[in-house]
């Protein structure tokens, strides 16, 4: 017989942290699952601690390829699957689950017949825990059979690994990972949440996700490299392009509501680091984002709230050392409000 849930986890090159990964799963309270481990060709020991892994435990099982990229190893574990599991998870190689989270978010599912659950995140390193920043706003509270039109802030949910799908969900949504790039996360996790009849969202931490430490940064930390920023504004795209291909008339509401997060969050995540940048960097900025901005209708930018207003102007007119500038006295004043916000709330204590 199938086991029930499926869990993908891609690798490469994460020998120090692979098996408290699997150990991790291998914890789970919900025992019946299978774990296809994706060697993404490593150059360190990695596959052979995995292959070790599935010697001893029969649920785990390894497929090796070339190197292809995270996304590409996701597709490949998808592919391996074995047929007619019910529920479809990923887990990052270097990441660790809590163990009652599958069993938590299969009940969960198994209650509201919702086509997935998603949870909340922890982040850890050496010194402890804490909460993931990129989860807070859509994960205040649990909300079962919930929507992203009756929760806006799912579309901030863009992670793939704080997940259990339906499995005939996913299928049937012919969503693969983006290959070839950075950020290949949201091309299928906000779509999933527009083509969702319902989702469940659990305030629970159900997963952990590590950051780096600074001698071992993560591709994801490197804020002010080219590539990343390059992909993340073409991870947008790409969520776009999807949404102009759908014919049906919710998705042209459904695509004004994405352009209006990519402008007030998510487009602005790049501000804080354009002064850091070098010359080649704002000059990947100034590009990329204006190629995206004029994409959405620069119409659109009249609504917005005038600092944000003036800086995608002097973007789009390619005005930089005024950007640059202004950026670094906003940077000042957030950094000023930060610290007399800490002393107020020492003062309280």
């Amino acid at each position: 017989m199938a086991p029930r849930l499926s869990v993908v986890v891609p690798i490469y090159n994460v020998e120090r942290y692979l098996q408290e990964c699997l150990d991790s799963i291998a914890a789970q309270t919900y025992r019946d699952f299978e774990c296809v481990m994706v060697d993404d060709g490593s150059k360190d020991t990695s596959a052979a601690i995995a292959k070790a892994y599935a010697a001893k435990d029969a649920r785990f099982r390894l497929v090796q390829q070339e190197n292809k990229g995270l996304g590409a190893a996701r597709n490949t574990g998808w592919r391996h699957l074995t047929e007619g599991s019910e529920y479809l998870a990923f887990v990052d190689s270097d990441d660790s689950l809590p163990p009652g989270a599958y069993q938590l978010m299969i009940s969960t599912l198994e209650q509201t017949g919702s086509d997935f659950v998603a949870g909340n995140v922890l982040r850890f390193r050496s010194t402890g825990y804490y909460q993931s920043n990129a989860h807070v706003k859509p994960f205040r509270e649990t909300r079962l059979k919930t929507h992203v039109t009756e929760l806006p802030a799912l579309v901030t949910d863009r992670t793939a690994w704080n997940k259990v799908y339906r499995r005939s969900f996913f299928d049937a949504a012919g969503l693969l990972y983006p290959e070839g790039i950075l950020y290949e996360d949201a091309p299928v996790s906000v779509p999933h949440h527009y083509l969702a009849v319902s989702v469940d969202v659990l305030s629970e931490p159900i997963y952990h996700w590590r950051e780096r430490e600074l001698d071992d940064p993560s591709i994801t930390q490197g804020r002010t490299n080219p590539r990343g920023l390059i992909d993340r504004v073409r991870s947008m795209e790409l969520v776009r392009e999807w949404l102009l291909a759908r014919p049906e008339p919710k998705f042209r509401e459904y695509l004004r509501s994405y352009d209006h997060n990519c402008l007030v969050e998510e487009i602005p995540m790049f501000f804080w680091w354009v002064p850091d940048g070098d010359r080649a960097y704002r000059a990947v900025y100034q590009e990329h984002v204006s190629r995206l901005l004029r994409s959405i209708g620069t119409e659109r930018l009249r609504a917005l709230r005038a600092p944000l207003r003036v800086k995608y102007q002097l973007t789009l007119a390619n005005r930089m050392e005024e950007f640059v500038a202004l950026q670094r006295v906003h940077r000042a004043y957030r950094r000023r409000v930060t610290r007399l916000r800490q002393r107020a709330a020492a003062a309280r204590k």
